[in-house]
């Protein structure tokens, strides 16, 4: 519960601020009349939404196993993640298409108005706000492992380096003059172009994991070294991973000495168990096979068990 009140803060303090900021740009970009600043303000609200997006699924997630999900709900976290990607996705496009747009008017001769000074200060105000947002959030996900927290640190990464695309073009087209005006819808296709590529990012790993992707090399590498360096364990193998939310989920064979007592392989296998988690958190879901290994039983003692066990 603490871990999802920290995550309902942090989205809080980046949803007050986009609503300020898309509110502010919205204004800014209708009476300063500049393409750019309006895209910039359907950004921030997309951002809101993704803010509403995560405070959903993210009360989801952290609600505790049951019997319809015996692993947990953590992959609701990891859709929150992939919705934020399609919507910066969605959003990308629109803002390029209308860019792409008004430069072919202005290609063909169009006029485009200039923007304002108002639009200049909005994209300067968005710059400082959204940055410092985006490393308070970054820093927040970072200590709360939290993939859907970290995704709406990107977005507000995407509308703060939007808004820096948008005050070069606002303000080249202020300070140039009414020739340069294309300099506006030029900064909102670069910026769009710009959240294209984060979006596809946070699309990559979010499928990825909700199609079961396994964990990265140096992580699966690390798992078998942790447990291999358990006393009287050898050989880990047949190792499958891949991510539950914000969990780890590990199965893993091990080979032991096949003449051990059953009860001696069982403790070494929940040590290797234990071991995975200190390393990796108590949430991580972890199954461990044990195989025998070593000589089989002598052929004389083999016979007697068979024997004793016939009649």
């Amino acid at each position: 519960m603490e871990r999802s009140r920290q995550i309902y803060k942090v989205t809080l303090v980046g949803g007050v601020v986009n609503v300020v900021l898309l509110v502010f740009k919205f204004v800014a970009g209708i009476m300063g009349h500049s393409a750019a600043m309006v895209a910039d303000a359907i950004h921030s609200l997309s951002d809101f939404v993704t803010d509403l997006v995560v405070i959903f699924f993210v009360h989801i997630s952290g609600k505790p196993q049951d019997r319809s999900h015996e692993y947990g709900h953590g992959k609701y976290e990891t859709l929150a993640m992939t919705i934020i990607g399609f919507a910066l996705l969605a959003v990308a496009i629109g803002i390029v298409l209308s860019g792409a747009t008004k430069i072919a008017a202005w290609a063909g001769g169009a006029s485009l108005p200039p923007p304002g000074m108002l639009a200049l200060w909005a994209a300067v105000l968005s710059i400082v706000l959204k940055e410092g947002t985006f490393r308070y959030s970054m820093a927040e996900a970072r200590k709360l492992h939290s993939q859907a927290v970290e995704a709406n640190a990107w977005h507000h990464r995407s509308d703060a380096l939007s808004s820096v695309g948008t005050a070069i073009g606002i303000g080249g087209a202020i300070f140039f003059g009414q020739r340069w005006a294309v300099l506006d819808p030029i900064a909102s296709v670069l910026v769009g172009l710009f959240i294209i590529k984060v979006a596809i990012f946070l699309l990559r790993d979010g499928i990825g994991d909700l199609m079961e992707h396994s964990l990265p090399d140096e992580v699966e590498n690390e798992i078998l070294q942790l447990a291999a360096s358990v006393e009287g364990v050898a050989e880990p193998h047949d190792l499958r991973t891949r991510r539950i939310g914000n969990h780890y989920a590990i199965e893993l064979h091990i080979l032991m000495d096949g003449n051990i007592l059953l009860r001696e392989a069982h403790d070494k296998a929940s040590e290797v168990e234990e071991l995975l988690r200190s390393h990796f958190g108590e949430e991580t879901h972890i199954a461990v096979h044990v195989e025998p290994k070593g000589s089989p039983l002598p052929a004389p003692l083999l016979g007697e068990c068979l024997r004793g066990g016939v009649g």
